[in-house]
């Protein structure tokens, strides 16, 4: 069995420990759900998704979206498709801080529970 390089078996074991939570491919990425519900999806540097950066994106509100990218743009990022809902993006480079991917995943997967199908 080859085993996944780079920062996804990481994020994996983070949003997969949430309650709930479940993993499905979507869109040629790996993403993670609870129930009908996304709240985070990979985005692997070799494609447009990453492009050139690997990235998770997490479901969050407009506010924490424009807070976020303002207070620290060298780690958040405005993503593409779903940036428009206030999702955010986070790089996943060598130096990440796991404990804020941890705490923005777990925000999202907080935020999908919430909303109404």
């Amino acid at each position: 069995m080859i085993m996944p390089r780079g920062p996804l078996p990481r994020l994996r074991r983070i949003a997969l420990a949430l309650p709930k939570a479940s993993e499905k491919a979507s869109h040629g990425e790996p993403t993670f759900w609870v129930g009908t519900r996304m709240f985070a999806s990979f985005a692997d540097a070799a494609n447009h998704h990453g492009a050139g950066r690997h990235a998770v994106w997490c479901n969050a509100a407009h506010v924490t979206q424009d807070l976020l990218v303002r207070h620290d743009p060298r780690r958040y990022f405005v993503p593409a498709y779903v940036g428009r809902s206030g999702w955010i993006g986070v790089y996943l480079d060598g130096d990440s801080d796991w404990g804020v991917v941890s705490d923005r995943l777990a925000h999202a997967h907080a935020l999908a529970t919430q909303r109404p199908p």
